[in-house]
């Protein structure tokens, strides 16, 4: 946070200029590179130097993090649609789908948050955007559990770790065929088994 910031001033304009081109070019970036693409490059593109780039976003997963944020719309879109659904299984599996496509948007996305949230370490901006999902993830799991369609051993980790790496696999190109053989074998480890025969 600037000094600027700190003291509750508004961001001088250039400052905030810098920053939204850089989130602007980061995204086009690792839509078009992954993850891994070169934070050089998104600077020089941006039209600012490394040192104005590092001082908004100190680490790559910063910027990420900020990125990241800035998609969370359409995911919160979604939600509320999810919400609408009057059965908690298919609610459940709605926003399993829905993380899977917000986790496949970048080649490569998956891999640092997955290790953001195996690692809990609280200085990693990653944390916090795997938190909030593990949270919402959990909600949507307890509500099925309820309704006794998810076994009560599951938890909204699993499944957010389930649905990263669905989006890691995905993001191999693998075809949607073998994709939704492997959701129906995820989904078949966490729905309740009827006893009823």
């Amino acid at each position: 946070m600037s000094v600027a910031e700190q003291r509750g001033r508004k961001p001088r304009a250039d400052v905030q200029r810098n920053r939204a081109a850089l989130l602007e070019t980061a995204q086009r970036h690792f839509l078009q590179h992954g993850v891994g693409t070169s934070l050089e490059a998104v600077a020089k593109e941006a039209g600012v130097g490394p040192g104005t780039l590092y001082r908004h976003f100190p680490t790559r997963e910063a910027l990420l993090a900020a990125v990241l944020q800035t998609r969370s719309e359409e995911l919160v879109a979604r939600q509320a649609d999810i919400e609408q659904l009057g059965d908690p299984a298919e609610a459940l599996e709605q926003w399993l789908r829905a993380m899977e496509e917000y986790l496949s948007a970048y080649s490569g996305l998956p891999d640092p948050l997955m290790a953001a949230a195996r690692a809990q370490e609280p200085d990693n901006p990653l944390t916090i955007p795997c938190d909030t999902l593990i949270a919402t993830t959990d909600q949507y799991v307890r509500a099925a559990q309820l309704a006794g369609r998810v076994r009560s051993s599951v938890r909204g980790n699993d499944l957010f770790l389930a649905a990263c790496s669905v989006a890691w696999i995905k993001g191999t190109g693998t075809e949607e065929e073998s994709l939704d053989r492997l959701r129906t074998l995820i989904a078949s480890g966490y729905r309740q088994q009827d006893t009823q025969a």
